[in-house]
């Protein structure tokens, strides 16, 4: 299957206007030769560039655009700055941190009504299919479990399919390329947030093996996104002190302190929150955000405690009983000698080799999937039935290979208890141990693997088979694209089943709990999928509460994420790379060092003089998709020809429509600045922009001029064209930069050679222009996949002996 990636732009229907089509601009400086005569390596061009300007945002494929993080000073906006007083300032800061605030009650407060919700819902579900089971109406039980799974899956997919695509899927991919400076239609919008929070609860609701931890992430930067959106001018809920949040750089800012409230909301890890948004999904962090970011995880902590202290007495129904995850494991002493750490140390070997397979799987199933997808919401919904029906056979029919077992001092009152030991078709007083697994949460699942003191509740047939299946079922389960959830808590429950097992197969050689192996296995597997370390490791310890975990923990995620990364990227990078989005990575591949920036930018170059006739604006907005254009002076108002900087097509537009032309080619002073506010030059929402068609522009005014010198960034980020290719992808990656001008090394020709942009740093584009360049590119020492199945040989080998 042909990833979005390698889509041609040929093949694809005519935009609906020139600024949403517009996905990477192509401003391109004029064709020449290279500049590295010296380099051993051909790099004439030898084939043309057809990489694509679209993406897989959600389950669909949609037009994305750069953002631009760069901060413009032109005369208007530097006008403005001037203006404005202490007390501005002031209030530009309370701002930020009243809505960090917000941000944190709103996250903490969904994270809330979502556990209460699929606690009620999966809860009530477990109580009837156990009433009947206890009533020996085997078959009835089956058709209310399966058949609650398929209409919640269902539900949840339809909604998705049919409301707001851009909400299927964990969203985290999305969130990371937004936060890297890739944007879409609708991830951020109020649609996208209410069908992920609904589909959400009804998908994790349906048994599915998936978790509501990595929406919650997209549902915080939802809320960060809406609450930096500077007010709505449809609904005339602007005003004029929100104009300073109109630009990429104070949104990414909000959606950054958004995405780290989602995991505090959802794991109920506040610094754990924070360092997730850090290590895993900023591209971009400074000081003050880590300050405001915590802050605003910190008041997600305060709302669930506050929340969860309402629910205590009663009024919530099932959630009471179940709760958020905590997995409170506390105990005065982990004592473990020298002889425990080689089944620590073999953990993380495990959970590295299995996380890096159940990362190929997985993609292997995305690639299944997707060609069914994309046929249309029928065959969508048709996939989420079919996949529905699987799970449900296999939850159901499991646990009748494991044998019943006595009570003894355990609550196996199902019905009064939904998150106790299960019945199913046990006699009185024994309990199903695999149905005990299957028929709970995710959350009431991991409690009771990570419980101390319970060796002997569970078989190791049992467990061998709850590994499997979890294994199973989580890749499979991810295949429904079409629906949103996440895989963080499956992961932990299928990295805490193969912990125990381990714990069991170790017997008494070990001083280590098997709830304690649980946890180790949990963040083994934790980092082989996802290859964090700091942040998961944070996590674990504010879900168990053992701070006496943290040598071991720290010992386990080093060894799994560094076997893991011996195979193949984390999940979520290779997620990125399926959906095709243009995510910049923090280091430069060696082959770029062979180029200069002019080897990689192609086609012509629009420029606009400094006083434009406006039918040559309007032409060029009208033929082209770019998003920014060099301002070039001319005689009579320079000497020569030369660079006054860069003025962007949003501004553009905004000149036409308030329609200040000139009636002669004349600078138009001072004064025009004053004629235009800092909100009209302000940035639109997510996804949201104003179209050259409509703009009415009559005959005669198409002959006047405009002065385009108050709009153009005068300070615009430049680089010569002799800067390697590596050096200037550093450069425009810490910037936050959508455009990086090249100028000549000679003053002798034009004062501008071309323009990068973030298509220009995609291998796709550079080994395309330079196709022998692809025997130097930058490869990890990784093992061929012949040597990760006879790795995974092995394991199952040693397991089922």
């Amino acid at each position: 299957m042909a990833t979005a990636a390698q889509v041609d732009e040929q093949e694809l229907p005519p935009p609906r206007s020139s600024s949403s089509s517009e996905v990477m601009e192509q401003q391109r400086g004029n064709v020449r030769e290279p500049l590295l005569e010296h380099s051993p390596i051909d790099l004439r061009r030898q084939a043309a560039n057809t990489t694509s300007q679209v993406a897989i945002v959600g389950s669909n494929l949609c037009p994305i655009e750069s953002l631009d993080y760069e901060l413009i000073e032109n005369d208007v906006l530097n006008q403005d700055w001037r203006s404005r007083g202490r007390a501005a300032i002031l209030q530009y800061v309370f701002l930020k941190w009243t809505f960090c605030l917000f941000i944190g009650i709103l996250a903490g407060a969904v994270g809330f009504f979502n556990n209460l919700a699929v606690e009620n819902i999966a809860g009530r579900k477990f109580v009837t299919v156990s009433k009947f089971m206890l009533a020996n109406k085997y078959w009835t039980a089956f058709w209310v479990f399966a058949g609650s799974n398929l209409a919640l899956l269902t539900f949840a997919t339809a909604i998705t399919a049919f409301v707001s695509t851009a909400a299927g899927g964990s969203g985290i991919p999305e969130v990371k390329a937004y936060l890297n400076g890739v944007d879409a239609p609708d991830i951020f919008s109020l649609r996208t947030l209410v069908v992920k929070i609904v589909g959400t609860i009804a998908a994790v609701s349906s048994s599915l093996h998936v978790g509501k931890a990595d929406p919650m992430v997209h549902i915080g930067a939802c809320i960060g996104a809406m609450v930096g959106q500077g007010g709505s001018r449809k609904y005339r809920m602007t005003c004029r002190w929100l104009r300073y949040f109109k630009n990429d750089r104070d949104r990414r800012d909000l959606v950054t302190c958004g995405a780290a409230a989602g995991v505090a909301a959802a794991l109920r890890a506040p610094v754990g929150g924070v360092l997730f948004a850090l290590e895993s999904l900023s591209s971009w962090w400074r000081s003050a955000l880590i300050w405001r970011a915590f802050f605003a995880t910190a008041v997600v902590a305060v709302t669930l405690r506050a929340l969860t202290d309402i629910c205590g007495r009663g009024n919530c129904g099932l959630y009471w009983k179940g709760g958020l995850i905590t997995y409170d494991v506390t105990a005065d002493t982990v004592a473990y000698r020298l002889a425990d750490l080689p089944p620590v140390i073999l953990l993380g070997v495990i959970g590295g080799v299995l996380g890096s397979l159940y990362n190929v799987l997985m993609v292997k199933v995305l690639h299944v999937c997707s060609p069914v997808n994309e046929r249309g919401r029928a065959h969508r919904l048709l996939l989420a039935a079919a996949v529905s029906i699987c799970i449900s056979c296999c939850l159901f029919g499991l646990p009748w290979l494991a044998p019943c077992r006595p009570c003894s001092n355990k609550d196996c009152s199902t019905v009064a208890h939904p998150g106790g030991f299960k019945n199913f078709q046990c006699p009185p007083d024994h309990y199903n141990d695999l149905a005990s697994l299957f028929f709970n949460t995710n959350d009431d699942t991991i409690r009771k693997l990570y419980g101390r003191g319970t060796n002997d509740d569970f078989q190791k047939s049992s467990i061998m088979v709850a590994f499997a299946a979890s294994y199973v079922l989580g890749i499979l389960s991810y295949g429904v694209v079409a629906a949103p959830f996440g895989f963080f808590v499956p992961i932990m429950l299928t990295g805490a089943s193969y912990g125990r097992l381990v714990g069991m197969a170790m017997g008494s050689d070990t001083n280590l709990d098997h709830g304690l192996f649980a946890v180790l296995g949990s963040a083994s597997f934790l980092g082989g999928t996802m290859r964090m370390t700091v942040s998961v490791c944070v996590i674990m310890l504010e879900l168990t509460n053992d701070l006496l975990l943290l040598p071991l923990v720290m010992l386990v995620l080093l060894i799994s994420k560094t076997v893991a990364d011996a195979f193949n990227p984390n999940i979520y990078d290779l997620i990125l790379r399926l959906k095709g989005l243009p995510h910049l990575d923090d280091h430069a591949e060696p082959y770029m060092r062979h180029l200069t920036v002019g080897d990689v930018v192609a086609g012509p170059l629009r420029t606009f003089n400094g006083v434009e006739k406006v039918g040559n604006v309007v032409h060029i907005l009208k033929t082209t998709g770019h998003h920014a254009f060099p301002v070039i002076d001319e005689p009579p108002f320079s000497s020569s020809p030369v660079l006054y900087g860069l003025v962007l097509r949003a501004h553009l537009l905004s000149l036409l429509k308030k329609k200040r032309f000139l009636p002669t080619r004349s600078v138009a002073g001072l004064d025009a600045a004053g004629q235009f506010g800092a909100d009209e030059l302000g940035k639109r929402g997510s996804g949201k922009h104003d179209r050259v068609e409509d703009v009415e522009v009559s005959a005669e005014e198409m002959e006047m001029f405009v002065d385009l010198h108050p709009f153009t960034n005068s300070s615009p980020y430049t680089v010569v064209e002799t800067m390697s290719l590596a050096k200037a992808l550093i450069l425009f990656r810490e910037m936050g930069l959508r455009h990086l001008l090249i100028v000549p090394k000679s003053s002798s020709r034009a004062p501008v050679a071309g323009i990068l942009t973030r298509h220009d740093f995609m291998a796709e584009h550079i080994l395309g222009l330079h196709p022998f360049l692809r025997k130097s590119r930058w490869k990890r020492l990784r093992f061929q996949g012949a040597t990760l199945r006879r790795l995974c040989r092995a394991c199952l080998t040693w397991a089922s002996s």
